[in-house]
């Protein structure tokens, strides 16, 4: 429980909850309702059971700048010389951890309508396979554009965006539900798609003191991105030659610098930055189009603006 609510209140940018709340607000729920709020905190808490399992898969030593759960138990495991190996009782206590945080985040859903509780389901299966997808894409190291756009997709980009709009609109329980669902994957996809994107490219190039995250971690997993397989597509030979390094053990700092200036040098990055502006347009074009005119619309648009140009 501690880890849990240690992790859960270190910061965050609560996106998942705020797009299912704005989407509720924009189709006429109430405000103060206290199953948004519910709906809300459990989404959180599902976010942190990835989190937890998230940081093991990956081998990451740090999140939001402080170690990462399995590491601090580890340690804490070798500090009081318990028995056994002190990595497998970290990442198995935190696996454990995760597990309670999903449990926790069901309970705290409550009681909501049928359609809203399918997509809530919908949402955590999609979770799970984008998850595997993301794996077996490192694993492969699958450079196909299509494919980590399809990864990109599932990993993230429904989870955090599209799927916590359909749940908020869902709750306030629309006449339509067939164009509720329709209008707000306009939305969604796009910016859930240009919010990964943006991930990727901070994955790659974010300020460690500023993400939380070492620089590059992404290039040492091999993570299957479209920044990546854009790169591939428009590398010459020897650029290629210097990205096919990208996954492999032990790259260091200056192997990072050298498959970045690659990145950069190809296009690859000003072509990423161009697609996310054009992901963002099309989707603030389908609030304007869809969303009344007031504080949800402006809501949405605030946020769309944030994940495709925050810095963390």
């Amino acid at each position: 429980m501690q880890e849990i609510r240690r992790l859960t209140l270190s910061g965050g940018k609560r996106l998942r909850p705020a797009f299912a709340y704005w989407a509720f607000v924009a189709l006429g729920g109430e405000p103060s309702d206290e199953r948004i709020i519910e709906v809300g905190s459990a989404i959180e808490l599902l976010h942190g059971f990835a989190l937890f399992h998230d940081d093991i898969m990956d081998g990451a030593d740090s999140r939001r700048g402080v170690p990462t759960t399995h590491v601090t138990l580890a340690e804490h495991h070798q500090a009081e010389h318990w028995a056994g190996e002190s990595r497998r009782f970290g990442e198995g206590a935190a696996i454990l951890i995760g597990d309670l945080a999903f449990v926790m985040a069901d309970e705290l859903f409550g009681e909501v309508p049928r359609d809203v509780r399918s997509m809530w389901h919908e949402l955590r299966l999609e979770l799970n396979v984008g998850q595997y997808l993301d794996m077996l894409g490192s694993a492969r190291r699958e450079r196909r554009r299509e494919i980590a756009e399809r990864i990109c997709r599932y990993k993230s980009g429904k989870y955090t965006v599209e799927r916590p709009l359909h749940i908020g609109a869902l709750l306030a329980a629309p006449s339509d539900v067939d164009a509720t669902i329709t209008a707000f994957s306009q939305i969604g996809l796009p910016l859930g798609d240009a919010f990964q994107m943006r991930d990727d490219v901070l994955g790659v190039f974010g300020d460690s003191s500023v993400t939380g995250k070492p620089v590059g971690n992404d290039l040492r997993e091999g993570k299957p991105t479209p920044l990546l397989a854009r790169a591939f597509e428009m590398a010459n030979v020897a650029q290629t030659e210097v990205l096919s390094t990208v996954g492999q053990e032990g790259l260091s700092i200056e192997n990072v610098a050298h498959i970045q200036s690659v990145i950069v040098d190809c296009g690859a990055l000003a072509a990423t930055e161009t697609l996310i502006e054009q992901l963002r347009d099309q989707s603030v074009a389908a609030i304007n189009s869809s969303i009344p005119a007031g504080e949800a619309r402006d809501a949405l648009i605030a946020l769309a603006m944030y994940v495709t140009a925050r810095a963390t």
